[in-house]
């Protein structure tokens, strides 16, 4: 209940998560088992789709997703002499917005475009809502829409290979809540290549966090019921831990791993401050795992020219992960 997640964590608690609203807002659905299998889309139903060029390598798709209940957009960046209609395919990289962004923010808001420019790589940016927290909402139990990685993973994943030439060899990376999103694509399955995170909210339910999940939905998507994305903290427990990339560490195994956030003082920087927090105790997770991941700790903040900073940094390590030039 909302009373007793505000009491476990305090007022000082909540004032902090208001201040981290574009960290942690997370969402999720069921409870065990695999994350977001629960509620598949027929592969045949493949979403309808408008694609729209931009310049030379920018595509906008426009699809209308079962998933979602809802139309929504990707951004490509398309590789140099990519085609569709030629006999081969490109590796591919993931990129994940954060919390209040948009599928634009990676080419408005970084240099992405020059980054990948020479590199052949298929560059994909999804929108992954305000608050959708790269998963499929509980919604009381009853799941239904929004469901988010659903969308992702089972409808725009393969429709990019059937129709645009994306293959198999995949990289995923994302900020804030978008890093959430990248460890838990990675865990699914379908990211085993490499997977990066920038800022992102890698334990969420490290003390303070779920009130900042709370305080995230609630003034940040306004209407919108919080205890919709994973229900309780406490009593849908196993819900949050299934979306919790702290307690899905171990099925991180095999990835090429790359965790990077700022250490800044909580009066600094409260966002980068928590964030900060949770990668560090990702990390050592990952350790105590036996788990390789390669982790850049620096003094920072919670923007965008940190996290474009940290995906040059990354770049080479993700783009040696899917054979890419």
């Amino acid at each position: 209940m909302a009373a007793r997640v505000l009491a476990a964590g305090g007022v000082l608690a909540l004032v902090v998560a208001v201040a981290v609203v574009l960290l942690l807002n997370n969402g999720g659905r069921q409870e065990r088992g695999p994350l977001n299998r629960d509620v598949p889309v027929e592969r045949d139903a493949e979403p309808a789709v408008t694609e729209r060029r931009l310049d030379a390598r920018r595509m906008e798709l426009t699809i209308e997703s079962a998933a979602l209940g809802a139309t929504t957009r990707v951004r490509l960046l398309l590789p140099k002499g990519w085609s569709r209609e030629a006999d081969r395919t490109w590796p591919v990289l993931w990129l994940l917005h954060g919390g209040f962004d948009s599928y634009t923010s990676w080419t408005s808001r970084t240099d992405v475009d020059d980054l990948t420019e020479d590199t052949g790589v298929i560059v994909v940016m999804p929108d992954g809502g305000r608050c959708g927290s790269y998963s499929d909402w509980w919604n009381g139990g009853s799941g239904g829409p929004p469901r988010w990685a659903t969308y992702h993973l089972k409808e725009l994943l393969p429709l990019l290979e059937t129709r645009y030439r994306a293959g198999g060899r995949r990289a995923v990376a994302g900020y804030s809540m978008g890093g959430q999103g990248a460890m838990l694509y990675a865990a699914e399955g379908h990211f085993q290549a490499a997977a990066a995170s920038f800022s992102g909210a890698v334990h969420i339910l490290a003390p303070g966090v779920p009130q900042a999940v709370m305080a995230g939905t609630t003034f940040g998507c306004p209407g919108t019921d919080w205890k919709r994305v994973w229900g309780d903290p406490d009593e849908q427990r196993a819900v949050w831990r299934a979306h919790n990339p702290y307690d899905q560490a171990e099925r991180l195994r095999g990835v090429r791993l790359v965790v990077a956030s700022g250490t800044a003082e909580l009066w600094e920087d409260p966002a980068e401050h928590l964030a900060g927090k949770a990668g560090r105790a990702f990390a050592a997770r990952l350790g105590e795992l036996g788990i390789e991941v390669e982790t850049h700790f620096y003094r920072g903040r919670h923007d965008h020219a940190h996290w474009q900073k940290e995906l040059r940094r990354a770049y080479p390590t993700l783009m040696r992960a899917i054979g890419a030039r």
